[in-house]
């Protein structure tokens, strides 16, 4: 897992937390009792749940203490530091939801379901990922670290990152006996600003990029590879055109 800069996250609040309140406005549930956001980051998208089930006990995890610290306190809400591999409920929880953080695992799908173990019968187990592994973003910076220049310090490890499309879920959720709804969006997000693109990865793809490197080695990497972006992404009168895809799953685990 990377090394979290919460204010670099942040910068772009509005734009990444839209796919939360699209997946939360998706779980058909009332009234559960106990919630949990796995990989909930700063909290402040968890303490929204807050808002939509007052009644529940609501419960972050996160596996960085720096974003925790950032957390909010309020009545309801608790946030423990902890890893979504070793992660295992006290007591099965209504409604499960992962927001941005299953692509930081490896392996993801096979623990799709020791996460659905750790949800009540007849509750929901809600997650989204990015989809956009193949854009150029991200195969710049995967052409970049693997080239000779880079490939010594950096190698092939240095970003573990990776997500499924729809169907992909959908199946092993279904086999897994739930009943599931899946889908996708990309949403065509117009960034203000000098490199904004670059400003919008430092705070994710690129963070294990530069948790490897020395200050100097930051900003050769960071010049050569923001060179790429801004032909990669032109920035328009209007703004630079940053398309972002994401995938979705909310899964109702069998009574």
């Amino acid at each position: 897992m990377p090394v979290w800069d919460p204010q670099q996250y942040s910068r772009y609040a509005s734009e990444r937390n839209r796919p939360f309140f699209e997946l939360v406005a998706r779980i058909p549930v009332e009234d559960p009792a106990r919630v949990a956001d796995l990989g909930c980051g700063d909290g402040s998208l968890t303490a929204t749940l807050a808002d939509r089930w007052p009644g529940a006990a609501i419960e972050g995890i996160d596996s960085s203490a720096e974003m925790l610290d950032q957390a909010p306190q309020r009545p309801g809400l608790s946030f423990s530091v902890g890893n979504i591999n070793g992660w295992r409920a006290e007591k099965p929880f209504d409604v499960l939801v992962s927001n941005a953080a299953l692509q930081w695992v490896d392996g993801h799908l096979e623990l799709l379901p020791h996460l659905l173990d750790q949800v009540s019968a007849g509750g929901y187990l809600a997650f989204q990922v990015p989809g956009n592994f193949d854009a150029p973003s991200h195969e710049i910076l995967a052409e970049i670290r693997r080239s000779p220049k880079w490939r010594a310090k950096l190698g092939d490890s240095a970003v573990r990152l990776g997500s499924h499309d729809p169907a992909v879920y959908l199946d092993k959720l279904a086999q897994a006996g739930c009943t599931v709804d899946c889908w996708e969006t990309t949403y065509l997000q117009v960034l203000p600003g000098p490199d904004p693109v670059l400003e919008w990865v430092k705070g994710t793809a690129l963070r294990p990029v530069l948790s490897l490197l020395d200050a100097a080695e930051t900003a050769e990497f960071i010049d050569e590879y923001g060179a790429a972006l801004r032909i990669a992404y032109p920035r328009r009168d209007y703004g630079t055109v940053f398309p972002f895809r994401r995938v979705f799953a909310v899964a109702r685990k069998s009574s």
